[in-house]
């Protein structure tokens, strides 16, 4: 019996032995998450406290609640999360479907050269700064001859400012956004697509199948569980909407509609210097984004797909 802990111990060396690139491989990996991940959550107890730079965490005076109430209590918490939650439920509908549709429609593509030369050219705006986007969008739609501008005052008969329209800026978020990124996100769903059997493609062609039907009864089967996974995902980001986009793209008469959580935390911390308040709103994002995980897992457990854990 004595001898059975040191012959698993001596298995467990052997394997990192053996194992040991594979490890040296990991290891970036892992020091990145403890480094910038997981260090960093200490600074989380300054939600709690009134923090003084100069005092240090140690030192700063405890006030428990008090951040949270004072954030809870401000006249501008509702306006901010009306902002976020819209432009939250935008994402999903909207954006978070583009890949997917999009990555079904190059699955259909045959001809494998003019395939590659589309997933590439859907991919190339996922490398473009958002300064560079951002400029672009302005360049075009700017009233001081900006071509979309012009086209779209020729088209409905009178100009229409979209730069600082509030009812054009969620618009304009949403696409900015699939532009750049619903190409790179089709890398997975395309992944998940190449392992579906294509037996069962043959199979429904016998049956007199067509494209649509095919797409609807194999292919969206197949990547249902990558679907499910991928969306849970996306909840625990519900409430990040991306500071920079927002940052860039609010101007003085949109600001009603623009100000969100992400915008409102560097104002009131970065600004003004409240590190406290600030740690406390984005803890609070923090806190909503893991309850909608576990509920989400736990809904998409109930109707029988896997889940994350």
């Amino acid at each position: 019996m004595a001898a059975m802990p040191m012959k698993r111990e001596s298995n467990w060396k052997r394997q990192i032995k053996r194992n040991k690139w594979l490890y040296v491989l990991v290891l970036p990996g892992f020091l990145y998450f403890v480094i910038f991940k997981y260090l960093p959550m200490w600074g989380i107890v300054i939600a709690f406290q009134d923090y003084q730079p100069f005092l240090g965490i140690r030192n700063s005076e405890w006030v428990g609640m008090e951040n949270f109430t004072t954030f809870f209590s401000n006249p501008d918490f509702f306006r901010l999360l009306r902002n976020t939650l819209v432009l939250a439920v935008y994402d999903l509908i909207f954006f978070f479907p583009a890949p997917i549709i999009i990555a079904l429609l190059l699955n259909e593509i045959r001809v494998a050269f003019f395939k590659r030369t589309l997933q590439t050219l859907v991919y190339v705006p996922h490398f473009v700064s958002m300064v560079i986007i951002a400029s672009i969008t302005y360049v075009f739609l700017t009233p001081q001859g900006g071509v979309l501008y012009d086209l779209i005052a020729w088209i409905t008969g009178k100009p229409i400012d979209v730069l600082s329209s509030p009812g054009s800026f969620r618009p304009l978020i949403i696409i900015q956004m699939m532009w750049k990124e619903m190409g790179w996100g089709t890398i997975i769903f395309l992944a998940a697509l190449a392992g579906v059997d294509t037996e069962q493609y043959e199979a429904s062609i016998v049956d007199g199948a067509g494209r649509l039907r095919r797409m609807w009864h194999i292919t969206l089967p197949a990547i249902r569980t990558t679907i499910v996974i991928l969306l849970i995902l996306r909840l625990g980001n519900f409430l990040d909407t991306g500071f920079e986009q927002i940052y860039l793209m609010t101007n003085s008469l949109n600001r009603d509609v623009a100000d969100v959580f992400d915008t409102y935390v560097y104002t009131v911390g970065i600004t003004q210097g409240a590190f406290s308040y600030s740690t406390a709103v984005g803890l609070f994002k923090s806190v909503v984004g893991i309850i909608l995980v576990l509920g989400s897992n736990k809904l998409a457990k109930k109707f029988g797909h896997p889940g994350i854990y």
